[in-house]
């Protein structure tokens, strides 16, 4: 009778245990599944509870650090990827967003304090880069850290151009995309250009144009923005363009003819996915039925942008200038 007894009591411990490993083991999964649809604190909760059971568990603190990364909680951040680093030294990713957590840290306190922080993020993204010699993304932190650095505290243009030629051998498009940002930044816009018309030429994405046509824009270069963008249209087909077309040709207002037919054809093809709402692309056109002289056009179309939205502050400003033609 006792051996009976024991026997199901080993059983029922069983059928008790097992519930609860697969409950947790389904935890995680659904904690990833929060995850990937952004439920964050959904995805905290759990991730929480499983580390507690599983307090070796690497994945969920990486997790977690990613979590509060999102929010902006970087100590909390910085905490759960430093001791992910102080557990396993030779994983980059860990120094990497070690790295970056800190360096967000540091730019929400004042420059002073600031300061203390900026060998460990150095050497986070130093070692990255030593551990993973094909980690891109380090690499572009470390031309960003090191061009926007102050040479007194180890800024170093010529540590930032190592660093973009690495990204070269790596990824040519990323390889002059960041050579050029070094260029933007030290103020060589004709660099610059040449940087972002070889990265076009390799790699020719949405990204590549859009750095070129930001570049004019930034040099006040309207037409050649414009025609820039209208190349990148007719290869990438994104809707968006339209609206960037029609915003240069209103703010510098260079033509006018195409900057209203571009922002026609956003509006007739709008989706939610453009990221622009169409009452920007009325205000837009009402810039350039004013450019033209045309008050009863542009007071047309700013009514209509401000017809979905009453407190469009930039829309009621035009409003008013254009009133006063």
């Amino acid at each position: 009778m006792s051996a009976q007894f024991s026997v199901m009591n080993y059983l029922l411990t069983l059928l008790l245990i097992s519930p609860f490993f697969c409950l947790s083991q389904s935890d995680f999964e659904k904690a990833e599944v929060y995850l990937q649809q952004e439920k964050f604190d959904l995805a905290k909760t759990l991730f929480q509870s499983y580390l507690e059971t599983h307090p070796n568990s690497l994945k969920s603190k990486e997790y977690l650090g990613d979590i509060a990364s999102y929010s902006k909680d970087w100590d909390t951040a910085i905490d759960y990827y430093k001791d992910l680093v102080s557990i396993d030294a030779v994983n980059a990713s860990y120094h990497f967003k070690y790295g970056g957590a800190t360096s967000m840290k540091a730019l929400e306190i004042s420059k002073v304090r600031a300061l203390l922080y900026v060998s460990d993020i150095r050497e986070a993204f130093e070692t990255a880069a030593s551990l993973d010699p094909m980690h891109i993304e380090t690499r572009w932190a470390l031309v960003e850290f090191y061009i926007q650095l102050p040479g007194l505290i180890g800024g170093s243009e010529a540590k930032a151009i190592e660093y973009a030629d690495q990204l070269g051998e790596i990824s040519p498009v990323d390889g002059y995309l960041a050579n050029g940002y070094i260029a933007e930044y030290t103020e060589r816009p004709l660099d610059a250009e040449n940087f972002y018309k070889k990265a076009i030429e390799v790699g020719g994405s949405l990204h590549t144009y859009e750095k070129l046509s930001k570049l004019y824009e930034t040099n006040n270069q309207p037409q050649e923005a414009i025609e820039t963008s209208t190349r990148s249209l007719k290869v990438h087909k994104r809707n968006q363009l339209n609206y960037q077309i029609g915003k240069i040709a209103a703010q510098y207002n260079v033509d006018p003819e195409l900057g209203l037919h571009s922002l026609e054809e956003y509006v007739k093809n709008h989706s939610v996915k453009d990221g622009v709402p169409k009452d920007w692309a009325y205000y837009r056109m009402a810039q350039i039925y004013k450019n033209l002289g045309k008050k009863e056009n542009a007071l047309l179309w700013i009514n209509k942008a401000l017809s979905s939205r009453p407190d469009f502050k930039e829309a009621l400003e035009e409003k008013r200038i254009i009133k006063a033609l």
